[in-house]
């Protein structure tokens, strides 16, 4: 079983697109539940804390995998 509900692959894309597009997938989800999102933009580290914090969203992990940023958060109630 895998750690996260849904995944989004933000690759290629520039700020604002991958909070966008989060912001879209998340809506998605039910409360509890965890969105994977990969981004290359390295604009993306703080653009996903700042969106977290906003929002009510949890940024459960945020790291690097070959390159791409990748992180997981959880949709708040």
């Amino acid at each position: 079983m895998s750690d996260f509900d849904s995944e989004l692959d933000a690759s290629g894309l520039n700020c604002p697109l991958p909070i966008l597009r989060a912001k879209k997938a998340i809506s998605a989800l039910d409360a509890g539940q965890t969105l994977r999102i990969i981004a290359t933009d390295p604009g993306s580290v703080k653009d996903f804390e700042a969106f977290c914090k906003q929002t009510g969203n949890e940024l459960k992990s945020s790291g690097e995998e070959d390159g791409k940023f990748v992180f997981l958060i959880q949709k708040g109630a």
